[in-house]
């Protein structure tokens, strides 16, 4: 009997192949209470392990072919450069030497410390960040116990067709296992943001993660169906299910064909509706995967990844050389840099205040009006004088207040200032605008259409906000619901006061890139997505096949009922004819 396991579906796509269960995933980590005399020895078998896993790491890399885009290369970089970075080289050698213990422990704690910076952070894509940190530490700790690798450099042929079932992967062995032609994995931990999530979704390996008990239920060697669309994994197969995968299987390569015919076309809709489809990005190598699916340009470039692990922020001159590089590869398409969104409890070292709610605490437009001169002013002369060579529009995040933006404009006068005191160049007319991603935000949306040359709803934040759901968290995630009617209606609201003031009104939240919501959104009068890249021929596609004007009659007004089952309803028949 065919058996169904749920979880979340990461990475979009249907596998069929056999199980291949990795083994020695968990580590038990024991504390050892070690003699003075042995300290420097421990310090020296650390540092041995360390040199060792940036040894697999190169290997990893060195396997794979250098025709692999940048940004997929990206992934072992980081890991690698996390391994430079001192509160992974050098706190433990403090923890060995003040607590006397084990290498393996002192790894262990200071673990626990910077995942409790990233518990803190309110943003889910940079909470899930520890997961970096897990992937990092694990491979120092399992050399240290010496415990077998996973599996990555042995059997480079057993893995061709195989589905991995594991409790996490990293990101490196997901590459790797990826270049042996695995057919997709499931893991029993993860999220949505997780950076092998991203990399499944990159590299078109279908993936679903978050579901609990795969030792239980699963053999080795089983035969398994990955649905990445549903978020299902099925075991017993019948030959009826077999058979209907299968046809889903060659129904989806067709379809991916058809798609990178899209690519060079216009982005309209069969009623001659334009619609905009920018792309989100956090790191410059990610510009190449801009250019492959047509975009137009970034809609949002996240920068809170230069000012994370290190001590000091980053200068005017460190970020104007970033900034600059974006601009200029995105040749005369626009970029919408968001100013730093962190808060102020994010110290590397985990020496923080731990903030008692942080989602409700200083952080983002709050915490740069607080700290201008260290964090804000900076930023703002870097992002002034990168515009002067390409079309740049400066984003603020977490709008609550109208006072905000004020002084946020306050602020960026007096730069402008100091830019025209100092002889350089930059865009004194730069447009600025707002995220709205905060409730308060979307219902006072007609008081910031009059302070702001454009709006972008980040609907990750606002549905959470609205429905006070952390959608990571696996207890209460089932109340993550974009449909909810409480959501369509602030969405509406800000898309209505845009269109009355006549100034753009974006998306950048994961509903714009879901294939799902496109044909809702046209009908509500949004006309610009933005979107992870690996989504936008998707939505392009959705795009080019409605008419808007139709869609709307079909029955719109059901949003006024606020009722949730005539508003699911409505949308299940506007997607029904899609491929």
């Amino acid at each position: 009997m065919t058996l169904a396991l749920n979880g979340i579906g990461v990475s979009a796509g249907t596998a069929i192949g056999r199980a291949h269960l990795l083994q020695g995933n968990r580590l038990e980590i024991v504390a050892i209470t070690l003699p003075v005399d042995a300290l420097d020895a421990e310090i020296a078998r650390f540092e041995q392990a360390l040199d060792a896993a940036r040894c697999e790491l190169r290997a990893i890399l060195d396997q794979i072919p250098h025709s692999t885009p940048a940004d997929i290369r990206a992934f072992i970089d980081t890991h690698m450069l996390m391994m430079e970075d001192p509160s992974i080289t050098q706190a433990p050698m403090e923890h060995i030497r003040t607590l006397a213990c084990n290498a393996e422990w002192a790894l262990q704690i200071q673990r626990d410390a910077l995942c409790r910076v990233f518990d803190e952070m309110d943003d889910p894509y940079l909470r899930t960040r520890k997961d970096d940190v897990d992937h990092v530490i694990r491979r120092v700790q399992r050399l240290l116990i010496q415990a077998n690798p996973p599996q990555s450099e042995s059997a480079p042929h057993s893995l061709h067709g195989r589905i991995i079932l594991a409790d996490d992967l990293a990101p490196a062995d997901t590459l790797w296992m990826q270049h042996q032609g695995i057919a997709g994995f499931v893991t029993e931990f993860g999220g949505p943001m997780s950076h092998t999530a991203i990399l499944a979704r990159s590299l078109d390996i279908p993936a679903v993660v978050g579901v609990h008990g795969l030792g239980r239920y699963i053999r080795e060697g089983e035969e398994l169906v990955v649905d990445g669309h549903n978020g299902q994994v099925l075991t017993g197969l019948d030959v009826r299910t077999r058979q209907y995968y299968e046809q889903s299987i060659r129904r989806e390569q067709e379809r991916r064909a058809a798609l990178h015919s899209l690519i060079d076309a216009p982005t309209e809709t069969q009623d001659g509706l334009s619609v905009q489809l920018l792309a989100n990005i956090e790191l410059p190598n990610e510009l190449d995967r801009i250019h492959e699916v047509g975009a137009e340009g970034v809609g949002l470039y996240r920068t809170e990844f230069l000012f994370m692990n290190r001590t000091e922020a980053p200068d005017e001159d460190e970020q104007f050389e970033v900034y600059l590089r974006v601009v200029k590869a995105l040749e005369g398409r626009p970029v919408h840099i968001r100013t730093l969104d962190l808060g102020a409890d994010k110290s590397v070292d985990g020496s923080g205040p731990v903030s008692v709610n942080p989602a409700l605490g200083l952080r983002a437009i709050r915490l740069c009006l607080q700290e201008a001169d260290g964090l804000f002013r900076p930023q703002i002369r870097a992002i002034l004088r990168a515009a002067a060579h390409g079309p740049v529009r400066l984003m603020l995040p977490m709008l609550s207040q109208i006072n905000e933006v004020r002084q946020a404009r306050r602020i960026i006068e007096e730069e402008k200032a100091e830019l025209e005191r100092r002889g350089e160049h930059f865009d004194r007319h730069i447009a600025i605008g707002g995220m709205i991603e905060v409730p308060a935000a979307a219902l006072a949306a007609r008081c910031f259409v009059r302070e702001l040359d454009f709006l972008s709803i980040g609907t990750n934040d606002l549905i959470q906000y609205t429905l006070a759901v952390d959608r990571m968290d696996d207890e209460v995630n089932y109340l993550y619901d974009p449909l909810h009617p409480a959501v369509l209606e602030l969405i509406r609201t800000v898309i209505e006061a845009g269109t009355a003031a006549g100034i753009p009104v974006a998306m950048c939240g994961e509903m714009a890139g879901d294939p799902r919501y496109t044909r809702l959104l046209l009908a509500m009068g949004l006309q610009t997505f933005s979107m992870h890249p690996t989504a936008m021929l998707e939505i392009k596609n959705v795009i080019t096949c409605t008419d808007v004007e139709e869609t709307r009659r079909s029955g719109i007004t059901c949003l006024d009922s606020m009722d949730p089952d005539s508003v699911n309803a409505w949308v299940e028949r506007l997607n029904q004819d899609l491929p």
